[in-house]
């Protein structure tokens, strides 16, 4: 079960029944530096999606008369912020690729925006594309990524939807057969993060995605809920470099204060597995004289974390 109440620094926490225990696996989210970086971004042009981007709904007389508020554009502020992060933080360019999907007859077309820098992100105003789609295909767009940067070291690419996907299938097939290239090297490594916006996302089949058992150890595809997220390095929670220090000693501790894993012998990474009693209400790591205090479950709680001033 991944949490959805995390505690900074954390980027993602997720709890496994084992028994007696659970099976705590954890990130401590990291802004990746990896060279040659390509990124791009993805919004959803399908026609369920047409108020999120401000357009339909009733006006003037109607508007006033049934107590109905003009609709706004809810993508631009996401993808802006989104885009001009990874243009200006990610990518090896300065440019981060833009492209509407879901377009078209059917939805299976993409439109391009444009390769923009971080300013120009900044700026940009990101309304519907040319032709609102009559279904959600994801498949082109992700084939798009992967297809132009296949000669990347490392790419990173989001896809902004209400969640309403047609094609998850074959989504989950070609995600596959991707994941075994990169397992086997034949293809360098990449990640897709789907962002869900507005009032109606369609979480369930952004988890089915997130949780693709590929057959591999690579985890392609993560997810999240733009209101959800409290900064935008949040995208970046399964990016992990497991070989990365972040602290020479550290201390995982179960609430009663024993000790469920000592990192001093190997230094604290990006990466934490252990097991917690399965009664546990919380963890606390406790690191360069801090103490950060970790739910164990949704409906858990957990004191205020400690941080050393």
């Amino acid at each position: 079960m991944q949490l959805k109440k995390v505690v900074e620094p954390f980027g993602e926490v997720n709890v496994y029944s084992t028994g007696a225990n659970v099976r705590v696996v954890a990130t401590i989210l990291m802004e990746p530096e990896r060279e040659g970086t390509q990124t791009g971004i993805a919004l959803d042009g399908s026609g369920s999606m047409q108020e999120l981007y401000g357009v339909g709904g009733p006006t003037g007389f109607l508007a006033n008369l049934f107590g109905k508020k003009k609709a706004t554009n809810q993508i631009t502020p996401v993808a802006q912020k989104i885009c001009a992060y990874l243009a200006s933080k990610i990518d090896a360019d300065g440019g981060t690729t833009c492209i509407y999907w879901a377009v078209g007859p059917g939805g299976g077309e993409i439109q391009v925006i444009g390769d923009l820098t971080g300013a120009e992100a900044e700026s940009h105003i990101f309304g519907p594309p040319k032709e609102l789609g009559t279904g959600t295909q994801l498949l082109p767009a992700v084939r798009y990524f992967v297809d132009r940067f296949k000669d990347a070291p490392w790419g990173f690419y989001v896809f902004i939807t209400d969640g309403e996907l047609h094609d998850l299938d074959a989504v989950k097939s070609y995600s596959r057969q991707l994941a075994r290239d990169v397992s086997q090297k034949k293809r360098n490594p990449l990640k897709f993060v789907l962002v869900g916006v507005g009032p109606g996302v369609n979480e369930k089949q952004m988890e089915e995605l997130d949780d693709l058992d590929t057959g591999t150890d690579i985890d392609l595809w993560d997810h999240k809920i733009a209101s959800e997220m409290k900064q935008l390095q949040e995208i970046f929670a399964e990016v992990v470099d497991k070989n990365a220090r972040i602290a020479d000693k550290a201390k995982v501790l179960d609430p009663t204060g024993k000790v469920l894993k000592d990192f001093s012998d190997t230094g604290l990474t990006g990466y934490l597995e252990f097991e917690a009693p399965a009664g546990a209400a919380y963890f606390t790591l406790e690191v360069n004289g801090s103490r950060i205090h970790q739910p164990l479950s949704d409906t858990s709680t957990a004191p205020p974390s400690e941080l050393a001033k």
